[in-house]
Order: structure tokens, then sequence, then C-alpha cells
């Protein structure tokens, strides 16, 4: 099996990075629209998409900035993160995805995280 990659994807988002980390770090804000249901106990997430359930912990986050988490079934060295950050062009805020996959599924996994976004700013009225 080959080692995936780090990728990364960038979202100009309509927002202030409070509301956005909201989303993004808390079981109910997760659940508007990364899964159907998530329950989050002692910083390990578990995640529900039609009757399947993964979970993941939380390696590490900075309220507003950024939060970070590992999969259960994934190497140790391999994490998915959002993160918040302003352009120092246009002063807006950004969402910042990093993820891992392999070299020949980073399309494929991009298009899921845009389908996923989409819903996110459907949530935040973008």
């Amino acid at each position: 099996m080959s080692k995936k990659q780090l990728y990364t994807l960038e979202f100009p988002v309509r927002c202030s990075p409070t509301i956005l980390y909201e989303f993004l770090s808390t079981s109910s804000g997760l659940q508007e629209w990364f899964a159907d249901k998530v329950d989050d106990q002692d910083n390990v997430f578990t995640f529900g998409w039609n009757g399947s359930e993964d979970t993941a912990e939380v390696l590490e986050k900075e309220e507003d900035k950024f939060i970070r988490f590992h999969w259960s079934h994934a190497p140790k060295d391999e994490y998915f993160e959002f993160r918040i950050e302003k352009s120092e062009v246009s002063n807006q805020t950004v969402l910042v995805i990093k993820d891992f996959a392999a070299k020949n599924e980073i399309k494929d996994q991009s298009q899921l995280w845009n389908h996923q976004v989409k819903d996110l700013f459907h949530r935040l009225g973008n």
C-alpha cells in the first residue's frame, strides 16, 4: 500500500472565526455538516454515517484557530485538521483543511471535502 500524502484545501468564508470554530470543534456543530451523528467524550469524537461509525481523537486544538483530529484506524503520523486563518491581503476568514490521501485519491477526496464544505457554508448562511 502506498504511503498517503498530506494535501491542503482552502475555502474563503464569510463569518467570524468564533462561529466557524464552533462548527469545526463541537459535536453539535460537526453534526450540522460533517456527519449524520456526532458524539464526543474525553476528546474522542464518534462520527456516524449511514449506520457506520468511525472515531477520531483530538490531537491538538486552539480556540478560534484550529483543531486536529486523528482517525483511530489511521497510521500515527496521519491526521485531518481544520484551521482558521485570516488573509493578509483581504482580511477575509479562510478555512484551511489538511488531510491525507493516496496520491491517486486526492482528487476524489478533495471533491468530497468540497461537498462537505458546501453543506457547512449553507449552514453558515454563506
